[in-house]
């Protein structure tokens, strides 16, 4: 495996970071260039109705005409969806993660700016995600649409707030998902689930789902073609992904993990339910943490085993 991104600049070396770049890309079957000019149209043709549609919907009925729209979205991508829902019958719900007005938080591995679609096509939710992110075409307004809480990586003093928001949203019967790795990987290699923001499922007694992200080719192989990891751009990776055949997101929709009381154990058993016995194609980081406030970061102090890598990032 080649690791060709440069080394990212970090204002804090406690950052996430992933040493996926572009040569975990592999790029699988393609459309013609007309065909993939017609799914961007058909993407920019739902992008300027949904905020319409949206409001012509009575509230009672937008959580439906959502998850309908971003699930057209994964088709004008190119992508079928594909739910398998392992929980036990009295954790199944038919609305997707959770009932209507049901609080849960939803955890998964970080790939690329899809996932963001792949989740609401099984029930739309809110999303921490990179501050930036409400200022990118297309996903911007569907950002701002789904109430986004977003996080400035570089400023560690302002994640204890987001965890409060994050624990405010769920007390209110919200569904939130986060991506607690911190950091986008190619889809073949993870890193750790980071422990910060499970405190607020903790604070709130709010069960978590843990949900099994995967992108796979027409063959059933693990597909890295979604993955936003290197230097990508917005635009290289939609093109990217704009011109891929054959693909299919796969959910799977694994049994509750009680929050309990310790959020280092909770993430632990989280990721364990995420990633079952797959194993990272670049290993798992080992990291050592120390106490900030009411989060735990990296040690700066301790060297780092992998090279580290532009990735693009969200929490």
């Amino acid at each position: 495996m080649v690791f060709d991104a440069p080394p990212a600049p970090h204002s804090h070396s406690w950052m996430p970071s992933s040493p996926c770049g572009s040569g975990c890309i592999e790029p699988i079957d393609q459309v013609g260039t007309a065909r993939m000019f017609a799914r961007l149209a058909g993407v920019l043709g739902l992008v300027l109705t949904f905020p319409v549609l949206t409001a012509a919907t009575p509230r009672s009925r937008r959580e439906n005409l959502q998850r309908r729209y971003a699930r057209a979205a994964l088709g004008c991508l190119g992508m079928r969806l594909r739910i398998v829902d392992n929980r036990p019958p009295e954790q199944v719900s038919a609305a997707g993660f959770a009932d209507s007005g049901t609080a849960v938080m939803v955890v998964t591995g970080h790939i690329g700016w899809a996932d963001v679609v792949a989740l609401a096509a099984v029930q739309p939710c809110s999303f921490v995600a990179r501050a930036d992110m409400v200022e990118w075409p297309v996903l911007g307004k569907l950002a701002q649409l789904t109430k986004v809480i977003p996080i400035e990586r570089a400023r560690l003093r302002e994640l204890p707030g987001v965890v409060g928001q994050v624990a405010g949203r769920l007390a209110e019967g919200n569904r939130i998902a986060v991506f607690p790795e911190g950091t986008t990987w190619c889809g073949r290699a993870y890193g750790s689930m980071r422990p910060a923001m499970f405190q607020a499922a903790i604070d709130t007694t709010t069960p978590v789902q843990p949900v099994r992200l995967r992108y796979l080719d027409r063959h059933g192989t693990p597909c890295t073609v979604p993955g936003f990891v290197g230097e990508d751009t917005f635009a290289d990776s939609a093109e990217r992904v704009l011109r891929s055949k054959g693909m299919v997101v796969e959910i799977v929709l694994e049994p509750h993990e009680h929050p309990g009381l310790d959020r280092r154990d909770l993430a632990r058993r989280c990721e364990a339910a995420v990633r079952g016995t797959d194993r990272s194609r670049h290993g798992v980081l080992d990291t050592e943490w120390i106490e900030a406030g009411s989060t735990r970061v990296q040690d700066p102090s301790v060297d780092q085993r992998i090279p580290e890598a532009a990735t693009a990032t969200a929490w």
